[in-house]
């Protein structure tokens, strides 16, 4: 995913063709450029120009985006898009260098598309805008640190409240989504795993659990010696015999008492 503060060098575009100028020296161009009438045939041949010579430093861009889940011709497109913004926008009389106000204006547009456009599910724009903040302040942090840094250190350090922060975390999980079922055309020897194939088995015990709790209420309803003789019984593991020493009594007596109260509490469920 596009960061909004990439910690890796700003990409530097390759030189021209030997014979031809840089970049850095394109400003005579663009200063032609700015005092041509907005009517003048020429503006327009002049522009295309100093687009076309520019169309390198797009490139490099676009590949610095690479490899984040988008295609690299979509990308080239996009960053072309600002690169065509950032020469109609460039002013050179405030004396600044165009590689200094194209570069910027190119990697905001490429940035704005994975923020708008790139997440599988819809997430609150503020959310996407410090989610772009986190990868770099996160490695800054680990260096520093020695260790992955925290919610509430990574909050600090980009100056947003933790609960933003930890959202922001959260919401990482929708920038995208794998199916759950298989692609149609994967094939038997595709390796890719979809979602279903990752889930386990059902787990048996869910139904006994349902049960229990089922139940629980209409035990703790009984009288003090079926509910004694049922726990002694299921819960404790006692043989009728047993049941019937401690208790003082026959053990047909247990056996008759255990039968009616499971009797009881089953027609009891059922009803229920």
């Amino acid at each position: 995913m596009a960061d909004e503060r990439d910690s890796s060098p700003t990409p530097r575009p390759r030189r021209a063709r030997p014979g031809a100028d840089p970049y850095d020296n394109i400003e005579p161009l663009l200063t032609e450029l700015a005092v041509v009438d907005a009517d003048d045939p020429h503006r327009e041949v002049l522009r295309e120009r100093v687009i076309e010579r520019c169309l390198p430093l797009a490139e490099n861009i676009a590949r610095k985006f690479s490899g984040r889940g988008e295609n690299f011709d979509d990308l080239l497109q996009i960053a072309r898009v600002g690169l065509v913004q950032a020469v109609d926008r460039f002013d050179p009389s405030f004396g600044a260098s165009f590689l200094s106000f194209a570069v910027p204006t190119i990697m905001g547009e490429v940035r704005r598309h994975f923020r708008d456009h790139t997440w599988a599910l819809r997430v609150p724009r503020r959310l996407k805008e410090i989610q772009q903040t986190i990868g770099p302040a996160t490695e800054e942090l680990a260096q520093r640190l020695g260790r992955m840094p925290r919610a509430r250190e990574i909050a600090a350090e980009i100056g947003a409240d933790l609960t933003e922060v930890t959202q922001a975390l959260i919401a990482r999980n929708a920038y995208q989504t794998a199916p759950i079922d298989p692609f149609p055309n994967s094939g038997e020897d595709s390796t890719t795993a979809s979602v279903l194939d990752t889930y386990g088995a059902d787990e048996p015990s869910y139904r006994t659990v349902e049960d229990y709790l089922a139940v629980e209420p209409l035990i703790a309803a009984l009288p003090e010696q079926q509910r004694q003789i049922l726990i002694m019984r299921f819960f404790e593991s006692m043989s009728q015999a047993k049941i019937a020493e401690q208790l003082g009594c026959s053990q047909m007596n247990v056996s008759r008492i255990l039968s009616t109260t499971l009797d009881t509490l089953r027609e009891q469920a059922l009803r229920d």
